[in-house]
């Protein structure tokens, strides 16, 4: 598939803070692509610098082919954005501001359509500083649909929103999806991440330090090891435990032990059979594999921000 946006040796600094030191990335179309990482990495920075809404100090922006910056008027025609700063004048409603929007472009889609799609059709003619946290989100999602958008920037569009409003969210992502749209997702939720994206960046300092699907970046991690727990109901002999294949990182209390494996099917079956032989019966036994989570903690020197 093509890709949508591709993004080559961005720079962004303000004063001594250099936002973005040299991101290189591309979205491909129809995926829903995340970028994640600490607060101050420059994930907001990245998407405002794609988006035309602050210049790169260098580097170089493509929007479905062409260059952003040479074809801006053309390139926002086909694209969409809920930004964190997002806010409209207090007693504009939803219907006066879809139509106020939709008036910027080309090709429109149906105000009242967009209101049912959000369910919001009962608040048309709500004044905006009457709508609560979840109803002024949908609002901005509706806003950036308002021109049937090929492409679609969402910052962080789940904070502060409660569980019913974020599940909500998450269903007009996979939608969006499932219409061939391309979505590209900053969050500091790691759960959403690895619920919605097809593919992830994490970025730390400005620079993107690892990209791909959330499954192949936990595999690649040198966390991607499975911790298990395991209680016997006699004590296990410590040297039998580690001549188990792929053990490693034995820590034994009493009749309870914790490893780790790289390789948890076939170390948990050489561990059956070794207990099989022994006449050890199981009491407890806990298997953990590494997180999305971890791997953000390892590459970032800290959480997803």
């Amino acid at each position: 598939m093509p890709a949508n946006v591709k993004v080559r040796e961005l720079r962004k600094r303000y004063g001594e803070v250099e936002a973005a030191a040299g991101i290189s990335l591309q979205v491909q179309q129809g995926e829903v692509f995340g970028l994640l990482g600490p607060n101050g990495a420059g994930k907001t920075t990245t998407v405002e610098c794609i988006l035309g809404l602050r210049p790169p100090d260098s580097g170089s922006v493509e929007l479905f082919g062409l260059d952003a910056r040479r074809h801006a008027a053309e390139v926002k025609q086909k694209i969409g954005a809920t930004l964190q700063s997002a806010a409209l004048q207090d007693k504009i409603t939803p219907r006066e501001a879809l139509r106020v929007f939709g008036s910027f472009y080309r090709r429109q889609v149906d105000c009242e359509a967009l209101l049912e799609r959000v369910a919001l059709a009962d608040k048309g003619d709500a004044s905006y500083d009457s709508l609560s946290g979840g109803q002024r989100q949908r609002l901005a999602l509706a806003l950036a649909f308002v021109n049937d958008p090929e492409l679609v920037f969402l910052d962080e569009p789940t904070a502060g929103l409660d569980v019913q409003s974020r599940r909500d969210l998450h269903s007009e992502i996979r939608r969006m999806k499932q219409e061939g749209r391309t979505v590209m997702l900053t969050t500091h939720q790691v759960a959403e991440a690895e619920l919605l994206c097809d593919r992830i960046a994490v970025i730390d300092r400005g620079r993107v330090v690892a990209e791909g699907a959330p499954h192949e970046l936990i595999a690649q991690s040198a966390r991607a090891m499975t911790a298990v727990t395991l209680v016997t109901v006699e004590a296990l002999p410590r040297e039998a435990l580690e001549a188990v294949y792929g053990v490693r990182d034995v820590i034994a209390r009493g009749a309870g032990v914790r490893f780790h494996t790289t390789e948890a099917t076939r170390t948990l079956a050489a561990l059956t059979h070794m207990l099989q032989e022994r006449g050890l019966v199981i009491a407890e036994l806990h298997v953990q594999k590494a997180s999305l989570e971890d791997v953000i903690i390892e590459l970032t020197g800290g959480g997803p921000g």
